[in-house]
């Protein structure tokens, strides 16, 4: 699989340290960290930078990933649902999900891979998180590790990883995807054309489901009503074109908003933020 955010030569390193350990999963994971192993290649980082918008289709590896940006844009999708991350977040990916990643405009980032033995206390779903100064301390000091074994320094660095990993709050900026077969086609045609203004009733007619039912599974299924949802995506979908050099004039109207104003007010309930503000360079959205 060709990823510029995936490297199979380091892929292949992340591969269990040959000393064993007894006790609990905890207590394993603490060993095969800082334990006197040989190969201790268990916690590894890679950087990567691309001047254009980058895409990988659907895939999976063993190992846990955590992805971040230092700038631009990413998009996630797995089953569970749709991500949107931001220089300030990154996303966890556990060991064998199935994933696809987008890069919007310009983007420089990085990746932390982690064995799939040293993943049993980490999350077991896909999360979006926010990165705390220690994580991306501890992430730019294991960004420059050679390819030897690493030692007893490096394994307590790659202990903080996973203890942040662990602990950091996780961030709400997923589209929930509904499980329901209906709302699922439904939930797809209003991604494919987030423009379309028709109403919820309008939509149950179109996908064959009372009005009724089709706002309880929305709500019960995803965490969102159904306009809650369509407002959701708009707005992820505005990130990323925003991230890519369009206007806010022009992402407004191409998302269905009568008024750029409308489009900002939304901006704001959802991020906490005018658009400029939000993509402002590092200190300028006090």
């Amino acid at each position: 699989m060709s990823d510029f955010l995936i490297d199979p030569d380091v892929l292949a390193t992340l591969k269990k340290p040959a000393s064993s350990h007894a006790g609990s999963a905890q207590e394993g994971v603490e060993g095969d960290v800082v334990s006197g192993s040989e190969t201790r290649l268990a916690v590894r980082v890679v950087m990567r930078e691309t001047p254009i918008p980058r895409e990988t289709g659907a895939h999976s590896h063993p190992q846990g990933q955590l992805i971040g940006a230092v700038s631009g844009l990413l998009s996630i999708s797995t089953d569970h649902g749709k991500w949107v991350v931001p220089a300030i977040n990154a996303f966890w990916v556990p060991p064998g999900m199935e994933h696809g990643l987008v890069s919007h405009g310009p983007f420089r980032g990085w990746s932390v891979y982690v064995g799939p033995h040293l993943c049993a206390g980490l999350p077991d779903y896909p999360r979006a998180l926010r990165t705390s100064e220690l994580l991306m301390a501890a992430i730019r000091r294991a960004a420059g590790w050679g390819d030897g074994p690493q030692s007893d320094a490096e394994a307590r660095i790659a202990r903080i990883i996973l203890d942040e990993i662990a602990a950091t709050p996780k961030e709400t900026l997923g589209l929930p995807m509904p499980k329901d077969l209906r709302l699922v086609r439904l939930a797809q045609a209003l991604m494919a054309d987030l423009s379309d203004g028709r109403s919820m009733t309008q939509w149950a007619d179109w996908a064959g489901i009372p009005c009724r039912t089709l706002g309880r599974r929305m709500l019960r299924e995803t965490g969102f009503g159904f306009g809650q949802w369509r407002t959701r995506a708009r707005m992820l979908a505005a990130l990323e074109m925003l991230a890519g050099g369009l206007s806010v004039t022009t992402v407004a109207l191409d998302l269905g908003y009568e008024n750029i104003s409308a489009f900002i007010a939304a901006f704001r309930k959802t991020y906490g933020v005018t658009p400029a503000r939000y993509f402002a360079p590092d200190g300028e959205q006090g």
